[in-house]
């Protein structure tokens, strides 16, 4: 079972969507125990660095969140779940993130660009990543952003784009992966993402 976890933002229903799609048993879930009884979980969301932190804290989920990386699971943030799990944030600045991944979530810097960056766009692998398995460099995967990340460990990411700049947008360590783009709105290369992770 895919335990989605569910602490007040968005996105919840569409990943739901596509792992039911896909034969997967999946729900959406605020209950620590449920969370920590899952195969496999789900750091999903839309909005704001600090508001979500802020319901994290609140309803405990930091913790439990963190609890279930540390179980060996896998794990895979999506969008602002990938935020998250960094140590800070530009959106937000003193505001602590989980900081499972060193280093900090930045502002895109290109004001001739438009931002947030908002559609498709082609990855550029970086190393081999199981969430990538049975995908070709340069598929396009379908972005809303305006802030990616900026690892400590440059062997933390393992996807990027060209916005301007060259972007990381997917990072990986351990049992923990995450995605900037939204796997779930992807077309079929996101649901080969979807596929696997749930095979993990």
């Amino acid at each position: 079972m895919i335990a989605i976890i569910d602490y007040g933002a968005g996105n919840l229903k569409s990943v739901h969507k596509a792992l039911e799609y896909l034969g997967q048993d999946a729900v959406i879930t605020s209950d620590p125990n449920v969370i920590m009884s899952a195969d496999k979980a789900i750091l999903p969301g839309v909005g704001a660095f600090g508001d979500a932190m802020g319901e994290l804290t609140a309803s405990g989920l930091d913790k439990t969140v963190m609890d279930y990386i540390a179980s060996g699971k896998p794990l895979l943030g999506i969008c602002l779940g990938l935020q998250l799990l960094f140590e800070e944030s530009e959106e937000t600045p003193g505001v602590k993130g989980l900081g499972y991944f060193k280093g900090k979530i930045v502002k895109i810097k290109r004001v001739e660009l438009k931002i947030p960056q908002m559609g498709w766009n082609n990855l550029k692998f970086k190393r081999d990543c199981k969430l990538f398995d049975g995908i070709k460099d340069g598929e396009f995967v379908y972005f809303v952003h305006s802030y990616y990340a900026s690892p400590e460990n440059p062997e933390d990411s393992v996807a990027s784009v060209t916005y301007g700049d060259e972007l990381d947008i997917a990072v990986h360590k351990k049992n923990v992966y995450a995605t900037q783009f939204h796997p779930e709105k992807s077309g079929t290369a996101g649901l080969k993402m979807l596929e696997n992770f749930a095979k993990m």
